[in-house]
């Protein structure tokens, strides 16, 4: 793994992105922002299992307005999603948001940017140029690729902030495509000093969407650059922030929550490894403490391929071994299976 490329670190709220901090897990909400109450909650969830930025749309004044009242229920920083209306930014600076998105494809004029800019630099509070490919500038060049284009684009916005003495800076470019999506980040990675936002937009359902994500990010984040995360998802946004923080911890990028470890299953299996397992990951789920739990189908191999285990469990018929670190600890029935390796885990 390449080292993590150095940027410019920035205060989001009390979330520091960039520099050395941790690789930030954020999201966005799915409810309507005017719905002070059912936004709340739906942070609440966020908060719950880890995000630690949480975006929201801001489609007109009454959204931007509701900003102030939703802060007051949250613990974690907001920002501002913008497209096309300037004073909608305003609006949110003024409700007290913690962050603000702008789409260089659609608020692009001097003075706006310019107005943005100076009522963000008062508050201290970044702005995040969230360059889109399916929503390039009208000027984009098109005998560039699509990932050239992206880029241009965030270097035009980012010299526009540079010369209004702004570098709260934040810098996203998304696509569908993987490939294209790299590309651009490859090459703005090594022309500026910003922290960079990285996913993989409108990548689908969850069953394609986290593979789709989770190859573009981890591809990324491999080669060092990434400062903060999001992997989109037609879902709960709440499995938006459990598949970053699965893709953060594969790479040992990040520790946190449990870490489970199951075998595929085969023909040598006596038991039903595939619902076993599904039945620990559910019961694993209110654990935010970082332990490593395997679920193994065969007693013989089960805890040395599995060694390296917090605790685990290796399935034979009617029986299995509870082991820690590859070391057996006794043997249970199967009725006991899942009482008696969650009672493990919580004495572990």
């Amino acid at each position: 793994m390449n080292p993590r490329r150095i940027s410019k670190p920035i205060q989001i709220g009390k979330v520091t992105v960039g520099g050395s901090a941790p690789i930030v897990v954020q999201s966005m909400t799915k409810t309507d922002t005017r719905d002070v109450m059912s936004t709340i909650r739906q942070i609440k969830e966020l908060e719950d299992c880890g995000c630690e930025l949480v975006r929201v749309a801001v489609p007109d004044m009454e959204a931007a307005e509701a900003i102030s009242a939703i802060k007051k229920g949250v613990s974690i920083p907001i920002i501002a999603d913008i497209h096309f209306d300037y004073r909608l930014a305003l609006m949110a600076l003024k409700a007290g948001v913690d962050g603000l998105r702008l789409n260089p494809g659609n608020i692009s004029e001097p003075e706006k940017v310019k107005a943005v800019a100076c009522a963000a630099k008062e508050r201290n509070v970044p702005i995040r140029i969230g360059v889109n490919a399916g929503s390039l500038p009208k000027s984009a060049n098109p005998q560039l690729t699509i990932a050239e284009q992206m880029v241009e684009a965030a270097l035009q916005q980012i010299r526009l902030l540079e010369s209004l003495d702004f570098d709260l800076i934040k810098v996203s470019l998304k696509a569908f495509d993987v490939p294209t999506t790299i590309e651009a980040y490859q090459s703005i990675a090594q022309k500026i000093p910003y922290p960079l936002h990285i996913g993989i937009t409108e990548a689908g359902t969850p069953r394609k969407g986290i593979i789709r994500s989770a190859v573009g990010i981890s591809t990324l984040l491999y080669q060092g650059i990434g400062d903060t995360i999001r992997v989109s998802l037609t879902a709960h946004p709440r499995e938006e922030v459990i598949a970053g923080y699965e893709i953060l911890k594969s790479l040992n990028l990040r520790q946190h929550g449990p870490i489970l470890v199951s075998c595929p299953s085969c023909g040598r299996a006596e038991v039903d490894i595939i619902k076993l397992a599904e039945a620990v990951e559910k019961e694993l789920v209110n654990i935010d403490k970082p332990i490593k739990v395997a679920v193994m189908g065969c007693v013989v191999n089960g805890p040395g391929e599995a060694k390296d285990a917090d605790i685990g469990i290796a399935c034979g018929k009617g029986r299995a071994v509870l082991f820690k670190k590859g070391k057996k600890i006794r043997t249970i029935e199967e009725k006991d299976f899942i009482t008696a390796l969650m009672a493990e885990v919580e004495r572990f």
